[in-house]
């Protein structure tokens, strides 16, 4: 009974909140009109472009067209998600609520992981409230029931760790399954797909090397999603970087991989509601921020007591992970989009912090309160901010 209770209330507590977030987007924010219509407003602009792929498949000229023509060079996006909303689309569902349904069962995943793991670390109510409104108040954070691919992305991803460190039995199949997923849905999931190696040579020692075997296992057949997608442009066009090509010649994308220790990369002007631009540089910079203060908090508690940081290494290993190879994609655009790129390490993050804060001892009622009153704060502007980027976006507004 107890072990059933402790999956049916995380799932409970994701399906409320999904729903939660599609009725506000939905009743609340989209334009009025027909329901199917209202719903059907949480698709736009990368959302045609997911259609395009579940309509025609991948279609492009060698070498790709140079500016965004989706009947031309679509091969710009990752296939996880258009394929299980293709597959939707074939049972006979309309093809734009395949996207939207296929994105919000995956919201569902993400927030199932979510209160998975603080059911796993016995989070406290109070802890697990404020961490996942942190999460929902995020400017980006309805973007997990749009038809985009960050809820893919973000449930594979969770998935994969939740089962990489599980001793459950078939519990290493699963994380595999989650792990092709997210690979197959982000170009970030290659690296993502790594880590588990990384925290096993954390937690036992690099030698001897045999009892790492397990976990590069799992961390090579996680990256057969990507693995799948390439094959397929090489022996379809000749050319396996096929995503990278399109993405240069589309959409200007040059990466910088130097950008991140740039001081002009961080930009912050306090950012007009209306630009959504600056606002993406103005999300970098803080995360940017966000990442020193996290490393000093850690490291000074790691050298006072032992905190088991290698147990959320990973989290953190994969916020900075999409974090640096984002920044390095879109510097050449000014940062166009990184508000929603590094929504996905928010989310890490967040989780990771609340891992560190179980361990840390209670402090005073008058400290508590503060702290929660400054969470709550800073969640009900960001949850302002989202209506009005929400508002903007069923209307066809670009927002990030």
């Amino acid at each position: 009974m107890t072990a059933a209770r402790s999956t049916i209330t995380p799932l409970t507590w994701a399906l409320v909140v999904t729903a939660v977030q599609i009725a506000l987007a939905v009743f609340l924010l989209a334009p009025e009109g027909p329901l199917d219509w209202q719903y059907s407003t949480l698709n736009q602009h990368d959302s045609y472009w997911f259609m395009n792929i579940i309509d025609r498949g991948y279609q492009t000229i060698v070498p790709p067209i140079n500016h965004k023509v989706m009947e031309v060079s679509n091969v710009a996006f990752f296939p996880a998600y258009p394929a299980v909303a293709g597959l939707l689309s074939r049972l006979g569902v309309e093809r734009d609520i395949a996207l939207l349904v296929t994105a919000q069962i995956a919201a569902f995943g993400f927030w199932s992981y979510f209160f998975l793991f603080c059911e796993r670390w016995n989070l406290s109510p109070t802890l697990r409230s404020l961490g996942a409104l942190s999460i929902l108040s995020h400017p980006a954070a309805f973007f997990l029931i749009a038809g985009y691919s960050e809820s893919m992305f973000l449930m594979g991803l969770l998935g994969f760790f939740y089962w990489s460190t599980s001793d459950a039995r078939g519990a290493k199949i699963l994380a595999v399954a989650h792990g092709i997923i997210m690979s197959g849905t982000r170009i970030v999931g290659i690296p993502c797909a790594g880590i588990p190696v990384i925290q096993s040579v954390l937690q036992k020692g690099l030698r001897p090397l045999r009892q790492h075997v397990s976990a590069m296992t799992m961390s090579i057949f996680a990256t057969f999603g990507a693995g799948a997608f390439f094959l397929y442009c090489l022996v379809r066009w000749g050319h396996w970087d096929m995503y990278m090509l399109t993405q240069s010649a589309g959409w200007g994308i040059t990466p910088d991989y130097l950008a991140v220790f740039r001081p002009s990369s961080y930009r912050w002007l306090v950012p007009a509601l209306n630009n959504p631009t600056e606002a993406s540089q103005l999300a970098m910079s803080l995360t940017g921020i966000a990442f020193i203060i996290l490393a000093i908090i850690e490291i000074v508690a790691a050298l006072r007591s032992e905190t088991n940081w290698r147990q959320r290494i990973g989290l953190y290993l994969a916020a900075a992970i999409i974090y640096y190879i984002s920044v390095s994609g879109v510097a050449c655009v000014e940062m166009e989009s990184m508000l929603r790129y590094q929504f996905c390490s928010h989310a890490l993050i967040v989780l990771a912090f609340l891992h560190f804060l179980r361990q840390c001892p209670v402090p005073p009622l008058p400290v508590r309160a503060l702290a929660t009153a400054t969470v709550v704060l800073a969640c009900a502007a960001g949850l302002i901010v989202q209506g009005w980027y929400v508002w903007n976006f069923t209307r066809g507004n670009w927002v990030a």
